[in-house]
């Protein structure tokens, strides 16, 4: 039931399809939020979060200064994706099952840096085998 990628194309198991399925629902959760681009990898995810308005930052420090703002919504979205995955999945197939602490981000500033961030998602399954996160180098 792992997680695999076969012909360079990435085979879900169930964890996969719940993280999947809680990913595209993302926007009809939380207001100002659209989802582009995401892959959802053996070990990790990448994926392109759209925030709307000006209310960019995380927990700590934020990216753009506003006095007005009252919400961050990176850190709202990306924590509770991690909770309803993590809900589901410690319900239907896995107690075990642990995110990483964290997360990495990126403000992507134009439609170039778009299109390569884009690009990198999308070929991710093709660089499996030489990727640092693949713990067991993926047996074919």
């Amino acid at each position: 039931m792992n997680e695999k990628i076969e012909n360079n194309q990435m085979i879900l198991n169930e964890c996969g399809k719940i993280a999947e399925k809680c990913w595209i629902e993302i926007p009809q959760h939380i207001a100002h939020i659209k989802t582009d681009e995401f892959i959802i990898m053996p070990n990790h995810i990448h994926g392109i979060i759209i925030i709307e308005n000006d209310f960019v930052g995380n927990r700590h420090a934020c990216s753009l200064q506003n006095e007005n703002r009252q919400y961050q919504k990176l850190p709202v979205t990306v924590g509770s994706f991690k909770s309803a995955v993590s809900k589901l999945i410690h319900q239907q197939i896995q107690q075990n099952f642990q995110w990483q602490k964290s997360y990495y981000d990126h403000i992507i500033r134009d439609e170039k840096s778009l299109f390569n961030i884009r690009e990198y998602i999308i070929k991710n399954p093709l660089n499996w085998d030489t990727d640092k996160n693949n713990l067991g180098k993926d047996k074919k």
